[in-house]
């Protein structure tokens, strides 16, 4: 059964190329536009991994992945996150958030893959 991934991104052009690239690499994939969606996004879909935007409008990726893990049914899903703005302490503010892993955008196909599949299939 293909493992399933919930791709949290506002920006249609990255949330395109992530799913399209996941879905070719053979991964059941749900796409959500809004950071408000996500949370009932991942108790519909039972996702094995949320690649998470942390610039999300309405409200941020880092508060959703903090809601992810208090919640027990989804505290131990891995979470990928992903950001086009990465300076100076935000790897480690975004990690203790709760984040399993951590790319800055662009983000390139090979280190994406790669990614994603190191938290899948561990």
């Amino acid at each position: 059964m293909a493992k399933r991934v919930l791709v949290v991104e506002d920006n249609d052009l990255n949330r395109k190329l992530f799913c399209d690239v996941l879905k070719a690499s053979g991964y059941e994939v749900e796409p959500v536009a809004d950071g408000e969606q996500a949370i009932p996004g991942i108790r519909r879909f039972a996702p094995d991994l949320v690649i998470m935007d942390i610039q999300l409008p309405n409200v941020s990726g880092l508060d959703l992945i903090a809601e992810m893990r208090r919640d027990a049914a989804f505290a131990k899903t891995p979470v990928l996150a992903v950001t086009a703005y990465a300076g100076k302490g935000d790897e480690e503010r975004i990690r203790d958030a709760g984040a399993d892993n951590y790319l800055s955008k662009p983000v390139s196909i090979g280190p994406f893959m790669a990614a994603v599949k190191a938290l899948v299939d561990a």
